[in-house]
Formats: structure tokens, sequence, C-alpha cells
């Protein structure tokens, strides 16, 4: 099927939404985007009316569905990749632990192995690195392992950088640590600097993004929280128009209405919706493995025996649920949160992120409880709830 057409959906682009319109694909590309009722001669696929997504892109993933991209595997990634599209992501950045230097040498060699031959048409495609840490703060690790915290440097990052022929793209780091600030200052335009994981002061926040930091990992995880007298990393995070933050939104990690506090600061070009998912998501409760921890899996929470949260077991459609029922906003402002936004700072939007001629069919369309029905992948339909 080189050329069809999706009816029949209502369709969101960054123009606006169509209520009711139609797109044509043609190979793995967007060829055009109509309102109104299809009238030519080629296949069609009734949307009956569902919402027409770009599909997902996911900037902070460990991995999911058995697998973890530090396994070092290439089989694992594999899987991992085609099951993401159930949840409508059909782009991710594979995304590390703090473990030994030749752990994560041996996940990034895999990684970029893994890209030379992963298939654009049946599985998510992997654009990128998010190195989540080593270089993070021994007094805020979360689920990383401090045992293999360390101090960046602008060597230590090349070197990582080598091993990932250049597809690091994120990276979170503590700011206020020895080291951060001259390797941020040399590397920044190359590399998104996140701030994570951190004991920063509101100063130290702001300094850093002053000398190119851009983005924060996980709000309201690993930071110094709110103050009257020290706003800390979340008040930096909600003041500081340069800065975009990225949020776990599973009801878990955030409550709600920290969640549509930080919404409300950010808006919705600076929101980003992630999973931080772990190797457990789709798969039973039970114990699992994240980094060389164990972690037990119960219910809708992943956990450390320590009883700290070690990521989640979110699926992005699943989250954006749960963003339009925080913070009371529509799908017509929030969907650009679990794509465009991720896009833009990838500097991949020219081929992903929306709905437009031009740009690769990768296409999520989700019903109104945004259960994924279909996923779209460079054209190539796959079938998930119900028949279209």
């Amino acid at each position: 099927m080189s050329e069809y057409v999706i009816e029949n959906g209502r369709i969101y682009t960054e123009t606006g939404t169509i209520k009711q319109g139609y797109i044509v694909i043609k190979n793995d590309k967007i060829d055009s985007i109509e309102p109104g009722e299809y009238q030519g001669d080629l296949t069609t696929i009734d949307a009956r009316g569902q919402h027409i997504l770009p599909g997902f892109i996911d900037i902070h993933m460990h991995g999911g569905y058995g697998e973890d991209a530090m396994d070092a595997s290439h089989d694992g990634l594999k899987h991992l990749s085609e099951s993401l599209l159930s949840e409508g992501t059909t782009s991710y950045l594979a995304t590390t632990m703090t473990q030994s230097d030749e752990n994560i040498t041996k996940a990034l060699e895999n990684i970029v192995d893994y890209q030379k031959v992963q298939d654009q048409y049946n599985a998510a495609t992997i654009v990128g690195v998010h190195l989540e840490g080593p270089f993070i703060s021994e007094h805020k690790v979360g689920a990383q392992n401090p045992a293999y915290v360390q101090r960046p440097s602008i060597a230590k990052v090349e070197q990582f950088q080598v091993a990932a022929n250049h597809q690091i793209k994120v990276i979170t780091f503590a700011p206020e640590v020895e080291g951060a600030n001259d390797t941020l200052k040399a590397l920044h335009k190359d590399i998104q600097f996140s701030i994570g994981h951190t004991v920063a002061t509101f100063d130290e926040v702001n300094d850093a993004v002053a000398h190119g930091a851009k983005h924060v990992t996980h709000l309201y995880n690993a930071g110094t929280s709110f103050e009257h007298r020290e706003p800390g990393v979340f008040g930096a995070a909600w003041l500081n128009d340069q800065l975009s933050t990225e949020l776990i939104v599973d009801g878990i990690h955030s409550h709600p209405a920290a969640v549509k506090i930080a919404y409300k600061q950010k808006g919705n070009e600076r929101f980003f919706l992630i999973t931080d998912a772990m190797r457990a998501k789709g798969m039973p409760d039970g114990e699992y493995d994240l980094g060389g921890q164990n972690v037990i899996v119960k219910g809708s929470e992943a956990r450390l025996a320590s009883g700290a949260l070690a990521g989640s077991i979110l699926k992005m459609n699943k989250g954006l649920k749960n963003l339009i029922a925080f913070t009371g906003d529509t799908l017509e402002n929030l969907w650009r949160v679990t794509s465009l936004n991720q896009a833009i700072a990838l500097n991949i939007d020219k081929q992903k992120g929306s709905l437009k001629v031009g740009k690769d069919a990768d296409i999520a369309i989700v019903n109104d409880d945004i259960d994924v029905l279909a996923t779209i992948k460079s054209g190539k339909l796959h079938k998930f709830k119900i028949v279209l």
C-alpha cells in the first residue's frame, strides 16, 4: 500500500484542527491534508471520526515490554521498538542509566549498531540517546545507582559521544557539581543539557541556563523543591522562559495539581510529556531489574526496596489521557506536548513532530479515551484496538 487515504478523521495540525478531513499518504510521507470528504480513487481507511495525531516522541524512556537500553541487546531494542507502536510512540531517545563507564559504553555502542539496521516501517525509530547520568548529584540519585555517580568533564562526555557516534542528544546533569559549568559551556551547542538529579539552588539553575542549559528532567522528581525563601529547581523551572520541562504524568510521580501548575506556568510549547518508563512497562506485576537494582512493580507503581520510585510503567497515550484530565485543557492544545515540542528540541521538526505535507507519515489514531486504535509508521499501518 504505497499510496492511500485516511479519511473521516479529526486532524490536528500546527495551524489548527480540521474537524473532518483526510490525509493522503504516499510511500512514507504525508502527501496532502485536506478538509471535507475524499472523492478520489485511492484505497481509503475510514478513521470513523477518531482523532488523528502525529506519532508520539518520547525523549526519556529507558525501556519497556521486558527490555532496557542498558541491556546492550540488539534483539531487546528491536522488541522494545516494535512494541512501542502499540502506544502510539513512533520515535524515541534510548535512555541510559548511571552505571559503569564500561556498561554505558556497551549500551551506547549497541544503540548505534541497532540504528544502522532499524526497521522504519515496523518499529519506533531511535532518533538519538538521552544520557541520564552519571553526571548527577549523589544527594539526589533517585533510582540511579550511587556507586557510579561521577563528575562531568569535557573529555568524558566526548568519550561517550564517540561511542554513541554523536547520537547523544540530551544529557541529564547536576549543574552545581564540580566540572559541570565548564562542560556545559563547551558542549551546549551540540547537546541539550537537562537539569536533573540535582540539589542546585534557584540561582544555580538560572546561572546554568545563562551558560546554555535548556531543559529540566522529570520536573518535581530528584530536584530541589520550591520554598518561599529558596525557590529551587522547581521555581526556576516555572519562571525561566528559556527552560522547557518534562513531566511523568502518571499521577504517581506528581500530584495532578502539581502537573496543572507546571502546565499553567510553561504552556503547551515548553512542556514535554515523557514516560521515563523502565522494562516493566507492558509487563505483569513482579520483580524487575533497573540499572542493576531490583525493582518491585505492583499495580501502576515501580519502586526500589527502599520505597523510592524507580521510573514508571507509563505509556505515552495514557500520559496524554492523564494530562487532559489533570489540566482540563483540550487535545487541540495538548497534542504538541507529545510530539512537536520534542521534534523542535531535537532539531528533527522538518521530518517529524506534526502532521504536515512532506513530513514522515508517523501518525497515531486514537479515540476519545486516547486508546490507540492504529499507528502508522513511515506510511505502514499497524492496527490495534479496532479495525479501521
